[in-house]
């Protein structure tokens, strides 16, 4: 208060000092004196008003202080817990490095398969003054075949190295063409001209053969325990251009089976093979598909159309099974017994008045060629016919899973296996022995 009282002197000696200058009125200078007042009393509300606030302030200083511990811990919690999420990506980026390491370990044994052949060579009455040929032309209507060929590529696919003297697995319907040429293109661009050794009678499967001794070799993995979700890598040569690439996925399914269509009027069904999301492509036929070792787990087969990341690829015990079999005996050798068969279920039970909702129906196919029992066949033999149904291969029933064909596939030509049949109203059992699928 007696600095507010100086100043107000202070103040009131200033306003003095003007008057002695300007000499105001008696009335004026009664204004400024109760403007003064005023003023005075405005300094004691701001006053007490800062008081207010440093009390307010330590109160609620001290209170942001008492909470900020909680917050503080929450705030050492959260950070723990980021560093837990990053411990998450250190393990990603193991898994990214998994990925590189395979896709290393397998690419110098992964391969380009091209398909050449002499092709009618066309002439043209009139020449072309643009200096090229379009894909569609004025002047192709005017052309005419000159009487010789030429060799043009016409198809493509991917393979891999399975032996150090050079035997490539690739798919059958990549080498389908016997009056086609095959080249082979390694990893570091080398061309070899291939030779096939043979195509499976059953199977998507063929086998290469290139000149050489010192190849990379792929390391063949196990198809019978693999997991729906376990990570997958495919390699090939996509739409035949782009060599060695690769695309990553997981296994979507297992055993599945597909009838696979090449788009020129031929199909073929697949049975129990893998299905997977890895980007498979026209000409990744014949690919490894990969497991996180590197290692081959199955043959890139089909690809669903119309739909995206469903691809199909053979398991790769077959192929193991395939190389045995050539390494034995110098061909492929597959069991039959000889008959045309349509899987029975509980809804074909019903709809047929069957008596039994499993086995294999022995029918007659579509085209008066398609019998039922192959003459002189192993079934045929057994006195197997039309309209039985084949209960048991070996002691295991033939159901949707485990086919008539899987069953047999099993076991080796030459071999004798029980069969179980139902015949004209009764159970019968025999022994059959096995032959060579010609």
């Amino acid at each position: 208060m007696k600095k507010e009282k100086i100043k107000k002197e202070n103040i009131e000696n200033m306003f003095n000092s003007i008057v002695d200058i300007d000499k105001p009125e008696d009335k004026k200078m009664q204004n400024i004196q109760d403007e003064l007042e005023c003023c005075t009393g405005t300094k004691k509300k701001i006053f007490f008003a800062v008081i207010l606030l440093i009390f307010f302030s330590s109160f609620f200083g001290a209170l942001f202080g008492f909470l900020s511990g909680g917050l503080t811990a929450k705030y050492f919690n959260k950070k723990e817990e980021i560093k837990g999420i990053k411990s998450e990506t250190i393990s990603i980026s193991d898994k990214e490095s998994s990925v590189v390491n395979a896709v290393e370990k397998a690419n110098v044994s992964v391969v380009s398969i091209i398909v050449s052949k002499d092709v009618p060579k066309f002439r043209s009455f009139f020449d072309d003054p643009f200096g090229f040929r379009p894909f569609f032309s004025p002047f192709d209507d005017n052309s005419s075949n000159s009487g010789s060929t030429e060799k043009m590529e016409i198809g493509g696919g991917s393979g891999f190295i399975v032996s150090m003297d050079g035997i490539v697995v690739t798919n059958k319907h990549v080498v389908s063409d016997e009056n086609a040429e095959y080249t082979v293109i390694t990893s570091d661009s080398q061309e070899h001209k291939a030779t096939i050794i043979a195509r499976h009678p059953t199977m998507d499967i063929a086998l290469l053969k290139i000149e050489g001794n010192n190849f990379s070799a792929i390391d063949l993995g196990d198809s019978d325990n693999l997991k729906v979700g376990q990570s997958v890598i495919a390699i090939g040569n996509p739409l035949g251009e782009f060599s060695n690439s690769v695309s990553l996925g997981i296994i979507s399914g297992l055993k599945r089976d597909i009838v696979a269509g090449s788009g020129m009027g031929d199909s073929e069904k697949l049975m129990g093979i893998i299905q997977t999301d890895a980007a498979i492509n026209p000409g990744n036929s014949g690919g490894p598909l990969l497991d996180i070792n590197g290692d081959v787990i199955g043959v890139n087969v089909a690809v669903a159309q119309g739909a995206e990341n469903i691809g199909f690829a053979l398991p790769v015990n077959v192929v193991k099974k395939t190389l045995d079999q050539i390494n034995e005996n110098g061909k492929i050798s597959v069991p039959f017994i000889g008959v045309r068969y349509a899987i029975i279920n509980g809804e074909i039970q019903k709809e047929n008045n069957l008596p039994f909702d499993y086995g294999a129906l022995v029918v007659r196919g579509e085209k008066i060629t398609d019998l039922a029992v192959t003459p002189a066949s192993p079934a045929d033999k057994a006195g197997i016919v039309e309209n039985d149904i084949i209960l048991e291969i070996a002691e295991e029933k033939i159901t949707e899973k485990k086919t008539l064909s899987d069953l047999v596939s099993q076991h080796e030509v030459g071999e004798n296996i029980a069969v179980k049949f139902w015949h004209k109203g009764e159970i019968k059992e025999v022994q059959i022995k096995l032959e060579e699928r010609k």
